[in-house]
């Protein structure tokens, strides 16, 4: 594809051609030096490359830079189809299993001939070289080819070390047929028939643990069904536009994000959301692509479409989450990035001691080769990346978003969960339980439910609707105004009226009865929301609404209280009733009467303390306090599950998503730290092993091929969490 990208793009390219994390790291630093390029992250667990540009990039540019280092990008448009990289890893798989195969059919009897047939026979040794010519040079060309490729641009990478052990076990076999010395065509063979096998595996492992996008988007319904003039018409679910009616029958899929305009059913979001318990739904309100419709037939007016629905987002905060690097990758990263060269020094200093010391051409040969094969740091490689993948996967699949690789190395160090009150610990549904008036008691509830009608504050809409459930009829309000924390204030067929905070309504020169406050005081006791309304120069009454706590808040306290984090509460809420609800659910650090500017300095506050701070809050609300805690944890919905503040987004209001989250975190981040340390420790311990004579070469390239299977199969383990 040709053309510059926009200025401030995000570029995104499938990469072919790398066998390693040094690969990787090359072409990020070869990425990164290109003019107009801010940043570049290559994954080498998903073969795809980032590049984040400040200034007109054309990919070609950037396409033809990386060919001259031996790599091929192909550019990702967004409207074309794409292979998966699961899809990717399944055809790899499939190639190295009949690589396999055909490298075992030769090598079995090599190794029989090798071990059990006659040694000084003139056929027997001359069998082995014709067995051992295919298997080496053709079913093992992969690692030739690329290793010539590195060689010709100066470098060298995990294909080197195979090709330079096998080709040097291989050219010494040959020497030796002539000259009467020891054969090695079976070492040689079954490196290479290992090693392919180890491929084989690995790809297998690596498909499995970038499933869980290519499940996400397998969840999306495949066709709609259009109504155009009173009639059906069933259609490819990308065919369908914005405004159009999608009828959904029981037992079918959402196709797409939009609203009911006819009908009633339950739907199953437990794909969005990770709750299980179906919703009611019916005229009026919102439904999700991929969500399951499982009673009535349902009209749908579509809203969002193709990459705006909620589950696109998901997917996309998933791939952008696998892709990103953990802070404790760069070690590995240039580890792997030196590891190469310093083997082959290694090796050849092997050689020399092993010929110095003993003479022994056999030996030395033998060690020598251990080293290079048994070294390959392809471990390191994936240490990081596949636990990433499997950990964010099986986290989409519970309702838990991780925005970025960060995320999990942060967690470990969190030591108190601050909770936002309305709408995280409690239902967010506010209603009006009680007033006390001394006006019309019709009057006053048409002027104050009028004036929080124009409200978005959940206290506004639940004074509108006990408004309306009292039979009031509403009317429209003037000049309104809504005060952060403290209320609301508009005219109402030419009244002008304030409903909110005591300081509010005194602010605005209102009088206030002394029952009205103690009116307030018994309903905060009683653990609801109490505020003040008036007109004309003086207060007329007093309104609380309540707000139930959530069955599962108590639990999600206790569990994080279990794993030894501290739990606290800030609301905007007046103190008796943030203590009454903290009571409840078992917090017992409470920050009541906060704006939620001032939020921030509680989080400070705490961080002061050389305390790391998690926040959990609304996405919308909550955003700077999302910004400013070391985690920031934004409750979603189907509607902004690409919330841009905070790290990580709760795809409902359960509060134990939370707990998910964090012990999920940690879990994943223990992971990477066990595949690091397994990964380091091999190649630490294995090098001098092999060094030293005491690691035969074909051991060591089972030994190399297992390493990689294990720390991508120890990050599969992910898949089965369970909060």
């Amino acid at each position: 594809m040709t053309g510059a990208a926009a200025t401030d793009a995000e570029l995104t390219f499938d990469v072919e051609g790398m066998t390693c994390a040094s690969c990787a790291m090359r072409i990020e630093r070869i990425l990164g030096r290109q003019e107009g390029v801010a940043s570049a992250t290559v994954n080498f667990a998903g073969a795809e490359a980032r590049v984040s540009a400040v200034a007109d990039v054309d990919p070609e540019q950037l396409q033809q830079a990386v060919q001259k280092i031996g790599y091929d990008l192909h550019l990702v448009v967004e409207e074309e189809p794409r292979e998966s990289v699961a899809e990717r890893y399944s055809a790899e798989e499939r190639v190295q299993w009949r690589n396999f195969w055909g490298s075992a059919a030769l090598t079995v009897p090599l190794v029989l001939l090798a071990m059990l047939g006659p040694m000084d026979a003139t056929w027997s040794r001359v069998a082995q070289l014709v067995l051992a010519t295919p298997v080496v040079w053709w079913f093992g060309r992969q690692f030739h080819r690329v290793a010539l490729k590195r060689l010709r641009l100066g470098s060298a990478n995990m294909d080197t070390l195979i090709s330079l052990g096998t080709a040097a076990a291989y050219l010494y076999s040959v020497w030796a047929l002539f000259s009467g010395g020891d054969l090695f065509f079976e070492t040689a063979g079954v490196i290479t028939t290992l090693i392919i096998l180890g491929r084989a595996f690995e790809a297998r492992a690596k498909g499995r643990a970038s499933k869980a996008v290519t499940k996400l988007l397998e969840l999306g319904a495949k066709d709609a069904q259009l109504l155009r003039d009173g009639r059906e018409e069933t259609v490819p679910v990308d065919r369908v536009a914005v405004g159009d009616m999608v009828v959904v029958r029981p037992g079918e899929k959402i196709p797409t994000d939009g609203v009911i305009e006819e009908g009633r059913s339950s739907l199953d979001e437990s794909m969005l959301t990770g709750e299980s318990a179906p919703v009611d739904k019916g005229p009026g309100d919102e439904v999700y692509g991929a969500t399951l419709n499982q009673q009535g037939r349902l009209v749908v007016r579509a809203t969002r479409v193709g990459r705006e629905t909620a589950l696109a987002q998901i997917v996309r905060l998933v791939e952008e989450a696998q892709a990103s690097k953990a802070p404790i990758q760069k070690l590995a990263d240039r580890v792997s990035g030196v590891f190469v060269p310093i083997v082959i020094g290694i090796s050849l200093v092997t050689f020399a001691v092993w010929m110095v010391a003993g003479g022994d051409v056999n030996q030395a040969m033998s060690a020598a080769v251990a080293v290079l094969i048994i070294a390959c740091p392809c471990a390191l490689g994936l240490a990081t990346p596949t636990a990433i993948m499997v950990g964010s996967g099986r986290g989409a699949e519970l309702g838990v978003l991780f925005k970025n690789a960060e995320v999990f190395e942060r967690s470990r160090a969190v030591d108190v969960v601050v909770f936002d009150k309305t709408g995280t610990l409690t239902s967010g549904v506010m209603t009006l339980t009680d007033f006390d008036t001394d006006a019309d008691p019709d009057r006053f509830l048409y002027l104050v439910g009028s004036a929080e009608a124009a409200s978005e504050h959940p206290v506004g809409r639940a004074v509108a609707l006990g408004a309306e459930q009292r039979d009031v009829e509403l009317g429209p309000v003037a000049h309104f105004e809504a005060v952060a924390g403290h209320g609301v204030a508009g005219a109402v067929d030419g009244v002008e009226v304030t409903v909110g905070k005591p300081k509010l309504v005194a602010d605005r020169g209102l009088h206030i009865p002394t029952r009205f406050l103690d009116r307030m005081e018994e309903y905060e006791h009683q653990g609801k929301t109490a505020f003040l309304a008036g007109w004309a120069g003086e207060v007329r009454g007093t309104l609380a609404v309540a707000d139930t706590v959530r069955d599962t808040a108590a639990d999600a306290v206790a569990a994080l209280q279990a794993m030894g984090v501290r739990t606290a509460m800030v609301t905007g809420d007046n103190s008796r009733t943030a203590e009454a609800i903290a009571t409840q659910v078992g917090i017992g650090q409470v920050v009541a009467e906060v704006l939620p500017g001032d939020k921030v300095g509680e989080i400070r506050k705490l961080q002061d303390q050389t305390l790391k701070v998690a926040f959990v809050g609304d996405g919308i609300n909550d955003a700077p306090a999302l910004t400013q805690a070391d985690l920031g944890m934004a409750v979603g919905t189907g509607t902004d599950v690409a919330i841009e503040a905070g790290d990580v987004v709760l795809m409902s209001g359960n509060p134990t998503l939370a707990t998910t989250a964090l012990h999920l975190a940690r879990r994943t981040f223990r992971t990477i730290r066990e595949n690091l340390f397994w990964a380091f420790g091999y190649n630490v311990a294995a090098i001098p092993l092999a060094a030293l004579g005491l690691l035969n070469p074909a051991i060591a390239a089972a030994a190399m091929a297992l390493s990689s299977v294990s720390v991508v199969t120890n990050s599969l383990r992910l898949r089965r969490y369970r909060p």
